[in-house]
C-alpha cells in the first residue's frame, strides 16, 4: 500500500514538475518571439480569480490541453465533438491560393463581391476590412443578406463586365448563398454572355455538395473545398477564409504562419498556466457561471472588424441549453457607471494605434472589479493569431459550461419556419400576415403573445408607450437586442447605435445588434438557446424597390419577410421577449419615428 501511495504520489510530482519545465519553455520562446507574438493578460478579482487558479489547476491535473489537441469529446459531452476538430490543423495549398492571386490580378477585376452566410463570410469581412486589396488586386464586398435594397446598393457600386464573383458554401444548400448566386449569375451572363459568365464565378464548399455541381454545371473557373472536419465558424483559416484573402492579395502564406505561431503557443504540450487560448477560455467559461455572461469587445479601430466574427464564434459555440456567453460588440463606449456586474471585457489593441478613451476606460473599469482581458496585436499580419487563440478559448470555455461547442441545434428552426412560409407564398402566391396590436406615429407594432400584446396595447396608448412597456422588462442581468431586416448601410448603422446608446445608459443593460438574415446565421444561436435574458426589438420595413430571384416564383423580399417572421415565431416559442416595429416604406423616416420613440420611453 506504502509503495502503491508513492507511485501514484511520485507520478503526481513529476507530471507538476515537468509541466513547469514546459511553462518555462513557453516563457522563453514568447520572449525570443518578442513583438511577433500577440501579448495576452488577464485580470480577475475576488472569487473569480481563485476559481480561476483552481481550474487552471483542475486542468493541468486533468490534462485538457493534450485531450482538446488529441480530439477527446469525453472533455465536453460525449457526443460528435471529436469530428469537428479539423481546424486545429487545416490543410492549406498555398501554391494553388499563390496561383489564384496571381491569376485574379492579371485579370485586372475592379471589385470581387463575395455571397455567402455566416462562417463563410465573417471571416472574409474581416480580412477586406482590416487590410483592403493589395495593389492591382480588386476590393472584396460581402453580400450576405437577402435585403433587396442592400442587394441592390452592391449592385450599383461594381462593373458586372470587371467583377468577381466568390460564392462561398459549406454545405451548398445554404438558401441565401444559392439565390444570390442565381441573381448574379443571370445579371452578369447579361452583361457578358452565357458562355462566359462562369468564368467570373469560383466556389468555396465542401466535396460534392449541391454548389459543387452547380458549379460545374455553370463552368465556374474554379471550385476550392473545404473539409468536412472543420465547422463553419472555425473556417477562417481553411480555404473559406484564405481564398478571400488570396483574392485580396494578401500575403497567405505569411499570415498562416503569424497563425502557426499562436497555434504552437496555446498546443498540446503547452499547459494551462502558459497556454493563452486555455487561460482564456477558463476565464470566459467561469465567468459565465458566475453570471458575467456578456463578453463585451473594445476594439482600437484598426482590428475594430474583427468583432463581427467573434460574436458568430461566441454565440453559435457556447449558446445553447439555456447557457452561454452573450457577445457585445460595436456597442458604444459608455462610463464605469454604465456597466453592471453581468459583464466581462476583452480589449482588443492594435500596438501603436493611438486609442486613448479607450484605454482610459478599460483601465477604470478593471479598477471598479471586473474582468479585463487584454490582447494587443503586434500588427494587422498578425490578426490570424486571434482567430485560433479565441477558436481554442471558446472550446475550453464550452467544456466549462458543460455544451457542445460544435453544434448549433437553434440556428435550424429559423430556417425551417422561414422555409415553411417561402415555400407556401411559392404555392400560393401570398405570404404569411400578422394583425398589428397598434398602427401610429408612422409605426406598426406586432407582438408574438396575445397576452403581452393585450397588456401592452391599453387605451390611449402610443408608439413610446409600447416601446417602454417593452423595454422596462428588461432587470439587471439581461440584454436588449436590436435586430433590424434592413439595408446594413451607415445611416441604419448610426441610428441602432443611437438607440442602443440611449438604451444602455437608461436601463445599465447590455445591447447587441444585429441585421437580417446575418444575424440568423451568427448570433441567432444564443438569442434562441442560450440564456433567457434577451429583450428584443425587432425591425421590419418594405424595401424601396424588390427585386426577382431567377429561377424561383418568390422575391429577395419576400424571402426576407418570410425569415423576419419565422424569427420572430421561433423566439416566441422560445419564451423570448420579442416586439416587431414595421416602419413601412419610409425607412428613414420610420427610424427617426423609432428614435424618438425610444427617447420618449426611456425619458
Amino acid at each position: 500500500g506504502v509503495t502503491d501511495k508513492l507511485v501514484v504520489d511520485g507520478v503526481d510530482k513529476f507530471a507538476e514538475a515537468f509541466d513547469g519545465l514546459l511553462a518555462a519553455v513557453a516563457g522563453k520562446r514568447a520572449k525570443i518571439l518578442g513583438q511577433a507574438l500577440n501579448v495576452q493578460s488577464l485580470a480577475m478579482a475576488g472569487p473569480l480569480r481563485d476559481e480561476f487558479d483552481e481550474a487552471a489547476a483542475k486542468a493541468a491535473k486533468e490534462g485538457w490541453t493534450r485531450r482538446l489537441w488529441a480530439k477527446d469529446a469525453s472533455l465536453w459531452t460525449g457526443a460528435d465533438e471529436a469530428k469537428w476538430l479539423g481546424w486545429l490543423d487545416p490543410a492549406i495549398d498555398e501554391a494553388a491560393l499563390r496561383a489564384l492571386a496571381d491569376e485574379v490580378k492579371a485579370a485586372g477585376y475592379g471589385h470581387a463581391v463575395l455571397l455567402g452566410m455566416g462562417g463563410s463570410s465573417l471571416g472574409p469581412e474581416v480580412l477586406a476590412r482590416t487590410f483592403g486589396p493589395a495593389a492591382g488586386h480588386p476590393r472584396l464586398l460581402v453580400l450576405d443578406s437577402t435585403d433587396p435594397d442592400q442587394i441592390g446598393r452592391i449592385e450599383g457600386r461594381i462593373d458586372l463586365a470587371k467583377t468577381l464573383f466568390i460564392v462561398s458554401s459549406k454545405s451548398g444548400s445554404t438558401l441565401e448563398p444559392d439565390i444570390l448566386h442565381r441573381y448574379f449569375y443571370a445579371k452578369v451572363s447579361a452583361a457578358i454572355g452565357a458562355d462566359k459568365a462562369g468564368a467570373r464565378f469560383i466556389a468555396v464548399t465542401d466535396p460534392g455538395s449541391n454548389l459543387e455541381k452547380a458549379a460545374r454545371d455553370d463552368g465556374f473557373a474554379h471550385v476550392f473545398h473545404g473539409d468536412p472536419a472543420i465547422g463553419g465558424r472555425y473556417s477562417v483559416l481553411s480555404n473559406f477564409g484564405m481564398v478571400p484573402a488570396a483574392v485580396l492579395g494578401l500575403d497567405v502564406a505569411a499570415f498562416l504562419a503569424s497563425a502557426r505561431m499562436m497555434a504552437r503557443s496555446c498546443g498540446a504540450s503547452a499547459p494551462p498556466a502558459a497556454n493563452p487560448g486555455v487561460q482564456l477560455g477558463l476565464m470566459l467559461g467561469l465567468a459565465a457561471k458566475a453570471g458575467r455572461d456578456k463578453v463585451t469587445f473594445i476594439a482600437s479601430p484598426g482590428v475594430a472588424a474583427l468583432g463581427a466574427w467573434l460574436e458568430q464564434l461566441l454565440a453559435e459555440s457556447t449558446g445553447k441549453k439555456g447557457r452561454g456567453l452573450i457577445p457585445v460588440d460595436g456597442e458604444p463606449l459608455g462610463t464605469v457607471q454604465a456597466y453592471g456586474a453581468d459583464r466581462v471585457f476583452a480589449h482588443l489593441k492594435l500596438a501603436g494605434e493611438d486609442d486613448a478613451e479607450a484605454e482610459a476606460l478599460v483601465s477604470e473599469l478593471q479598477t471598479a472589479g471586473h474582468p479585463v482581458a487584454k490582447i494587443t496585436l503586434a500588427n494587422r499580419e498578425s490578426l490570424g493569431q486571434e482567430f485560433f487563440r479565441w477558436e481554442i478559448a471558446v472550446t475550453v470555455a464550452g467544456a466549462v459550461i458543460g455544451i457542445n461547442p460544435f453544434d448549433q441545434p437553434d440556428v435550424e428552426a429559423s430556417k425551417v419556419k422561414a422555409r415553411e412560409l417561402t415555400d407556401a407564398y411559392e404555392k400560393s402566391g401570398h405570404g404569411a400576415s400578422q394583425q398589428p396590436l397598434f398602427k401610429g406615429d408612422g409605426l406598426a407594432f406586432f407582438a408574438d403573445h396575445a397576452d403581452e400584446g393585450a397588456a401592452m396595447g391599453k387605451d390611449g396608448a402610443g408608439a413610446a408607450d409600447l416601446v417602454g412597456a417593452h423595454l422596462r422588462t428588461a432587470k439587471a442581468g439581461d440584454y436588449v437586442g436590436l435586430l433590424a431586416w434592413l439595408d446594413r448601410d451607415g445611416a441604419h448603422e448610426e441610428a441602432i447605435l443611437a438607440m442602443r446608446r440611449r438604451i444602455r445608459d437608461r436601463l445599465k443593460t447590455a445591447t447587441v445588434a444585429g441585421f437580417g438574415p446575418r444575424f440568423l446565421h451568427s448570433t441567432g444561436q444564443a438569442y434562441k438557446g442560450g440564456p433567457n435574458s434577451g429583450v428584443f426589438l425587432e425591425i421590419t420595413a418594405s424595401p424601396a424597390k424588390d427585386l426577382a430571384i431567377p429561377g424561383r416564383k418568390i422575391s429577395f423580399g419576400q424571402v426576407e419577410a418570410a425569415q423576419a417572421l419565422g424569427d420572430m415565431a421561433v423566439l416566441g416559442e422560445r419564451g423570448r421577449r420579442v416586439l416587431r416595429i414595421d416602419l413601412g416604406g419610409d425607412i428613414a423616416g420610420g427610424l427617426e419615428r423609432l428614435e424618438k420613440a425610444v427617447a420618449e420611453a426611456l425619458a
